[in-house]
């Protein structure tokens, strides 16, 4: 029986090709429907096109097996107000990621709160969840948890005051 802190041989350490890595296990999610809102108007809009997105998500470490999540969404273009957009899919990733949630928030935990270093932490999660991260990539979403992602206001005047604004300088 394995015990937390016990790790076997892994069986891929050493492994040089991709091709002999194991395949991953294919689970397969849709968003796919004929109507959505839209979100600048609200009127009802017909689907237009449906695509396909494969998402990095946690794999099995007792199957040995990554886990890739097979996405098939619909894009939607309102004749209103001439807005394309896409089914809503942030419960499961961001925009334009490869990884969902659930391994981004592992693998900065595993580096702000465990004090490992992004490379540990990529070969970490690798061997314990299956799932493969460049450390790259793992420095990025650590660097960008701290920021704030909102949009600039740009209606309100810079906090200069008038005197810095103006260029005057009590003497």
């Amino acid at each position: 029986m394995l015990c937390p802190a016990i790790y076997p041989p892994d069986p891929t350490l050493g492994i040089t090709d991709p091709q002999m890595l194991p395949s991953p296990k294919v689970v397969r999610r849709s968003r796919n429907y004929p109507h959505r809102p839209c979100p600048e108007c609200g009127r009802s809009c017909p689907r237009e096109r449906v695509r396909t997105r494969t998402l990095h998500d946690l794999g099995d470490p007792l199957g040995g097996r990554p886990r890739d999540i097979h996405l098939t969404y619909s894009q939607h273009h309102c004749a209103r107000c001439r807005h394309s957009f896409n089914a809503d899919m942030s419960d499961l990733a961001a925009p334009k990621a490869r990884y969902t949630h659930r391994v981004a928030a592992l693998a900065v935990r595993l580096v702000v709160e465990d004090g490992l270093p992004y490379q540990a932490a990529s070969w970490h999660l690798w061997r314990d969840d299956r799932v493969f991260v460049p450390f790259a990539t793992i420095q990025n979403w650590v660097e960008a948890g701290g920021k704030k992602g909102g949009r600039p206001n740009r209606d309100r005047l810079p906090r200069l005051g008038p005197r810095r604004l103006l260029g005057i300088h009590r003497r």
